[in-house]
């Protein structure tokens, strides 16, 4: 029988294994001495239980502290087991003792800020860029909440006592900076840092052992890979994650089951699509780079499949030409996307603000999949249109 308990396949892992291999086998450790192959989907959204006095424990369990129902589901608000496969699967991933699923990004991110908040710990500090969305959330204080925008040697500084969190996305969207983690954690001090890592995924960073305590993805993006379902999730310790729960279960941010299966999937081929698409994005950044079309190519040292680059011509032109890549929001599936962030997932963000982050108005953002990449390049190419004669204009080094 099919287990709710995110904790619940622990018994089975005897040993530590490389990530290719738990990203094939966590959440699903359980499945051989079950007589199956291929994960269960529970689409249940209610149980059966004949001993009322019992549920009403457990249910009290869960409101005490947020920890996972004991014994059988209870109703699909609480959890269901599909989905906590997930979550089992994406905190082995990424070395943290819990995981909590959400039904977006931005359901997970303000269930962490409601969490915080009923702390009474409301106040966030932040450094730019975030997502769009991410940047609109803190700037507008709809959950109550106020932010102090800062650099990264500002951090310290920034902290008040009623400060919940630090809040730090790296490889940053769209411009891909990259900060040093581990002193960032640092200058927390005792206050948590939540570092988003839907670009980087556990596959190229695992922030949990630079020192952050929690750690946001959008799983939409490459934790699924394939465009096909909408999810969020936060990999922290124990004893947040119960707040988390007891948020999601208040708030109704709950991942369908069938989005749950979608990402456990994803994750057996995350190691092999990451790798696949940053070699792509590799030779791409390196075509951009001598390209006299191309102002400037924003890259990481931390590499990956998402490549940021500004061109001299009007970028929405490029956008309007290209065949073979898709013009489209989001990123991380198998098939190459191309958007102008300035306009689309950075559009929300004050225009003074956008640009201080170094999100220009000729900025692109490429989100490199899995095709052969002398297609991609050939796309790109007449996408950027008629290559200039004479002397080269100066164009800046890789960032």
């Amino acid at each position: 029988m099919d287990t709710a308990s995110t904790g619940a396949y622990d018994d089975v892992r005897t040993a530590a294994r490389a990530l290719a291999t738990e990203a094939v086998h966590a959440g699903r450790d359980d499945l051989a001495r079950q007589g199956l192959h291929a994960p269960p989907i529970d689409l249940s959204t209610t149980y059966p239980s004949y001993d009322s006095r019992a549920e009403a424990v457990r249910i009290d369990a869960f409101a005490a502290d947020g920890a996972d129902p004991v014994g059988p589901p209870v109703y699909g608000r609480l959890g269901n087991p599909t989905v906590a496969r997930f979550e089992t699967a994406l905190a082995r991933l990424e070395g943290t003792e819990s995981a909590v699923a959400f039904a977006s990004g931005m359901a997970a991110l303000s269930a962490v800020l409601l969490a915080r908040s009923a702390m009474g710990l409301r106040h966030v500090v932040a450094v730019r860029p975030l997502y769009g969305c991410s940047d609109h959330l803190l700037t507008a204080g709809l959950l109550g909440t106020e932010v102090t925008w800062t650099d990264p040697a500002g951090i310290a500084d920034a902290v008040r006592p009623d400060t919940g969190l630090v809040m730090v996305e790296s490889p940053a969207n769209p411009t891909l900076a990259e900060l040093d983690l581990r002193a960032v954690a640092h200058a927390c001090g005792s206050v948590p840092l939540l570092a988003d890592n839907t670009f980087a995924t556990p596959v190229l960073q695992r922030p949990a052992e630079q020192g952050a305590r929690m750690v946001l993805h959008s799983a939409t993006k490459y934790l699924g890979g394939h465009g096909d379902v909408l999810a969020g999730v936060v990999a922290c310790d124990e004893e947040f994650a119960g707040r988390l729960r007891q948020i999601r279960f208040a708030t109704g941010g709950v991942l369908h089951p069938l989005a749950g299966y979608l990402l456990l999937r994803g994750l057996a081929t995350l190691p092999v699509r990451v790798r696949a698409a940053s070699a792509n994005a590799a030779e791409l950044v390196r075509r951009l780079a001598g390209d006299p079309r191309v102002a400037r190519v924003h890259y990481p040292r931390l590499g990956g499949a998402m490549i940021a680059f500004e061109v001299h011509e009007d970028p929405h032109e490029v956008i309007s030409r290209v065949r073979l890549i898709t013009p489209a929001v989001s990123l991380g599936s198998v098939d190459t996307l191309i958007q102008h962030p300035a306009s689309i997932s950075h559009r929300i963000v004050d225009a003074d603000d956008r640009r201080g982050a170094g999100v220009s108005d000729r900025l692109l953002r490429l989100s490199v999949g899995l095709e052969d990449v002398d297609d991609l390049w050939s796309d790109l190419d007449q996408a950027l249109g008629q290559r200039t004669r004479g002397p080269e204009r100066l164009r800046e080094a890789v960032a």
